[in-house]
């Protein structure tokens, strides 16, 4: 597998524009067809799968591939199968009362060509979940996976040849040079996903093709616990959303706000539930993924030392390995907005805390900083759980939990401001994926013909009627 160069990428597009034109949209039928056949190929190769994984990581469980990765996968998958025809039929739209012998509908059609650039922390799914949607949604599409997880784009890529032609579907692989000039091509559309900075250039080089975009990006996802909730609770439930995939997910819960009374109380809950998900410990976990690379790894050890240095009270709840870099879930206390852990997305197993006196004050917290993609709310208090979504802004929101506004097939998904334009997921991906193609059906008789040339004395009497 080579990496593709310009002349390359312009060559696929052209030929499968060329297709698009030349066949036309796929019919229900073909498009369920092609996303079984995609599903039995990525079932058939789940061993292949897995270690590919593994290898791009240097050490990720099979078993939580299977979960984060397989399971959202082919659950979209299905849910599409499911529902396609629905999303498909035309939809009846009402004509004004001076049309009434016309009619009126709306038609979803395929955009075209999409492009989708997938990120490193999730390399398939965050690839086969759009690849999956711009399908469903009938279109053709170019697929470019992270250049950071070679041994996944190498299974991505063989997937993709055993179902589709590269006249519908092909997979481009190179470095950030290549990705520069795919996301400059002239799609119908872009979905990306990765990370705001690099976000915010793929919508510069869109611009220039007035390429509609889709961007999930990320931020800094707050947590905000209500005074007299359950402690226990909330820490098992925050831990598992922090540590699953090392943190290294978009929607992490990345800092938590909890009441100035309780801290050290959570603090304790938190090294409990840290201890009870993996508790043999963490360097050598078979159950544990590592963080990406050196350069991840790095990265988040200097976010620790850079709090400590300021006062963070530093809380390892376990042994590193630098060498395969594993990083060990860290707990920070005392933490304040300017150390550089508050700066920017965390992305991996380090927990700052900080504490409120009153929710007005979480919310104004909140609300100082770039709007997240996903805000988590652990409370029982009806009035103050819709304070807070009331006055705040995030991609999704979960209550009492962490993570699972993002397996739900039938909610939107994305986020807003400096975490992402626009969604997907469900019937959303494919409303964001077609073109609502309004059709005006002129009946026999027509109230506009009353209006027209020469006018008279009847025109002014029925303007004067309908500007009443």
């Amino acid at each position: 597998m080579s990496d593709a160069t310009s002349v390359d990428l312009s060559r696929i597009l052209d030929r499968q524009r060329t297709a698009f034109v030349r066949n036309g949209p796929p019919g229900k039928a073909q498009r369920r067809a092609d996303l079984r056949r995609l599903k039995a190929e990525i079932l058939k190769r789940r061993a292949q799968i897995v270690h590919a994984l593994n290898t791009d990581f240097g050490q990720r469980s099979e078993r939580e591939s299977a979960i984060v990765e397989l399971i959202p996968l082919v659950q979209s998958i299905n849910y599409m199968i499911a529902h396609l025809g629905h999303w498909m039929k035309p939809e009846r739209r009402h004509v004004s009362a001076y049309f009434q012998c016309g009619s009126a509908w709306v038609i979803r059609q395929p955009v075209g060509v999409v492009g989708i650039i997938a990120p490193w922390n999730y390399p398939l799914s965050l690839a086969l979940v759009p690849l999956a949607t711009a399908i469903a949604a009938g279109n053709r599409a170019m697929l470019k996976p992270s250049e950071l997880t070679p041994a996944t784009s190498a299974v991505i890529s063989q997937i993709v040849q055993s179902v589709f032609a590269p006249s519908q579907v092909a997979v481009v692989t190179g470095d950030a040079e290549v990705g520069a000039a795919f996301s400059s091509l002239p799609f119908d559309h872009i979905l990306f996903t990765g990370s705001t900075a690099v976000g915010k250039k793929v919508a510069e080089a869109a611009a220039h093709n007035l390429t509609p975009v889709t961007l999930e990006l990320g931020g800094k996802s707050p947590v905000v616990i209500d005074a007299g909730y359950s402690l226990q609770r909330a820490a098992n439930r925050i831990a598992f959303g922090k540590l699953t995939n090392a943190g290294q997910t978009c929607v992490a819960p990345d800092y938590v706000l909890i009441h100035e009374g309780e801290q050290e109380a959570f603090a304790t809950a938190y090294q409990e539930a840290v201890k009870k998900l993996h508790p043999g410990g963490y360097a050598g976990s078979p159950d544990y993924t590592a963080i990406l690379n050196q350069h991840h790894y790095k990265r988040l050890s200097d976010l620790v030392s850079d709090a400590q240095t300021q006062g963070a009270r530093v809380i390892r709840l376990g042994t590193n390995s630098d060498e395969n870099h594993v990083l060990a879930p860290v707990l920070l206390l005392n933490v304040t907005p300017q150390m550089a852990v508050m700066q920017e997305e965390i992305f991996g197993p380090v927990l700052p805390v900080l504490t409120y006196r009153t929710l007005d004050e979480a919310i104004a917290f909140i609300n100082a900083r770039p709007r997240p993609l996903a805000l988590y709310y652990f409370g029982e208090k009806r009035a103050e759980r819709d304070r807070l979504l009331s006055r705040t802004i995030s991609g999704n929101v979960t209550i009492n939990g962490t993570l699972m506004h993002y397996a739900q097939d039938d909610l939107p998904f994305g986020g807003v401001g400096d975490s992402g334009i626009g969604a997907y997921h469900g019937k959303e991906g494919f409303l964001a994926l077609t073109h609502p193609r309004g059709i005006y059906k002129q009946g026999r008789f027509n109230a506009a013909t009353l209006l027209q040339p020469p006018f008279g004395k009847l025109t002014d009497i029925i303007t004067r009627f309908i500007l009443r």
